[in-house]
């Protein structure tokens, strides 16, 4: 809730919706309260009334203009990768030089699914925000701020997270569920590392390269499933890999039948893409090292440079939205001021970005050819270690954003690891067969999220802060909460 301009408000708003014994607690230390010195709270009772009334205004205000915030991210974000992502497959469509025919959608269906993914996504985050704020300022109402504070964001988090469901009934969101439960486990080791009780427990995770650690782990997972099992991942994170990976699904089964042991099926096809580009190669049926599949007849050293230029091209714009959006919502308030420092920031941000995703391609075929030249042989063991090594490109991104792009990757990689498990039968079916689990983890994680958020601020990074302030309101000064009577 945003802070009282005031200290008259501030007080009255709160006593006006706590019991008697309630309000004894809060003058002793509303008393002490620098919103409060400038106002003695024994003012007349017209005072108090208008009081009253401006407090149930603010309340309605906060609410729909959280909605409407929510509504706006969820649509601008979404909306804006669609975007450029429909404006890529076009261009791809028309240019002469495409090899593939694109057929069954139309451009105007592309443009609806476009407008109505917007949309689902816009009132799936405005439902979330409006919920949640009511929820806080109804339990705040009838329980008072201070008996409350302790578990009020708690609950109405947790009741908020089922408006995931707006995005589609039939929908799942497995990977989006534990991405946001990663985050909240961010969160609540945050918070275990300043505990007197289990700051030694979670001292591991102050680990300045733990991020990289999990990214290599990640890879290892993502990147062997791509190759070997590419049922295990999500499809729309699939066709990102197909796209960033640069390689024909063709090439990518003959990896996998000669890491698998397969006799080969397609090594007729494989041999027309080369010689659609140019290329006249004659492939072994006995050969131990798929190199030559790979990168044709280039050498794996000249094939890793020009793979890094066509994917940085590849690469430029995926990141743009991911930079220009977010600087429009963030800092909205100083972008007239320091237009140039902060359009700066960003495109520095995306010319970076782009040359972590390109050299984190690239240096999956660089690893992996390099391991099977050393052994001279290609199986499951040996893709799994060779795409390890990918995650260290990670170092070349941002620290701030490091953590949130392993995380990112992590949970894509728990989701295909439990598939993986699931279709050998290493799962009970029970677990299996759960529906919509992803809602009942989404909805325990943004309960701990939106906890942390009003009582444990410092464990977020400033940025996030500042936009989850910009869509709930700050939350209420010290004197509201009962952990300001305890420091006293």
């Amino acid at each position: 809730m945003p802070p009282p301009d005031d200290g008259p408000t501030c007080c009255f708003a709160v006593e006006s919706l706590s019991s008697a014994a309630d309000d004894d607690d809060l003058n002793s230390d509303h008393n002490n309260c620098p919103h409060c010195r400038e106002s003695d709270p024994s003012t007349s009772s017209s005072s108090y009334s208008h009081s009253i009334s401006e407090s149930n205004s603010d309340r309605i205000t906060r609410i729909i203009s959280a909605a409407v915030k929510g509504f706006s991210i969820g649509a601008g974000l979404k909306g804006g990768v669609s975007i450029f992502s429909l404006l890529s497959r076009l261009s791809r469509r028309r240019s002469p030089n495409s090899l593939k025919k694109v057929s069954g959608v139309s451009s105007s269906e592309e443009i609806l699914l476009v407008i109505k993914e917007t949309l689902r996504y816009g009132l799936f985050l405005g439902s979330f925000a409006g919920i949640f704020s009511s929820v806080d300022e109804i339990v705040a109402a009838i329980g008072g701020h201070r008996r409350t504070a302790k578990w009020r964001a708690l609950l109405a988090g947790g009741i908020a997270g089922p408006s995931m469901l707006l995005t589609g009934l039939n929908t799942q969101h497995n990977s989006l569920a534990i991405y946001i439960l990663m985050r909240a486990a961010v969160l609540a080791s945050r918070c275990g590392i300043k505990s007197k009780r289990f700051g030694r427990i979670c001292k591991p995770l102050t680990w300045a390269h733990g991020d990289i650690f999990l990214m290599c782990l990640s890879s290892s997972q993502i990147l062997s499933a791509y190759i070997l099992k590419p049922e295990s991942l999500p499809s729309s994170y699939k066709l990102f890999l197909n796209k960033h990976g640069g390689k024909d699904p063709s090439i990518l089964q003959g990896v996998k039948e000669i890491a698998c042991s397969i006799p080969f099926s397609n090594l007729g096809a494989i041999e027309k893409i080369y010689k659609s580009m140019g290329v006249n190669i004659k492939l072994d049926p006995e050969m131990k090292v798929p190199c030559s599949i790979v990168h044709g007849n280039q050498s794996c050293v000249n094939h890793v440079i020009t793979f890094l230029i066509q994917a940085y091209k590849r690469a430029l714009p995926v990141y743009l939205p991911v930079y220009l959006v977010p600087a429009l919502i963030v800092h909205r308030q100083d972008l007239l001021k320091r237009r140039y420092t902060i359009l700066g920031k960003s495109v520095f941000g995306i010319v970076r970005s782009s040359l972590f995703l390109s050299s984190y391609c690239a240096s999956a075929w660089m690893w992996t050819c390099i391991l099977f030249r050393i052994f001279k042989r290609c199986n499951i063991p040996m893709v799994a270690m060779g795409t390890f090594p990918t995650g260290l490109a990670l170092a070349i991104e941002k620290k701030s954003r490091r953590i949130e792009i392993s995380l990112y990757c992590l949970a894509r990689a728990i989701e295909s690891f439990f598939t993986c498990m699931a279709d050998v039968g290493y799962l009970p079916q029970s677990l299996v067969n759960v529906k919509r689990a992803d809602v009942v983890v989404f909805s325990l994680s943004t309960a701990i999220i939106m906890h942390c958020y009003s009582q444990e601020r410092e464990v977020f990074r400033s940025k996030y802060l500042n936009v989850l302030d910009w869509v709930f309101g700050v939350p209420p000064p010290p004197c509201y909460t009962p952990r300001y009577k305890n420091n006293k």
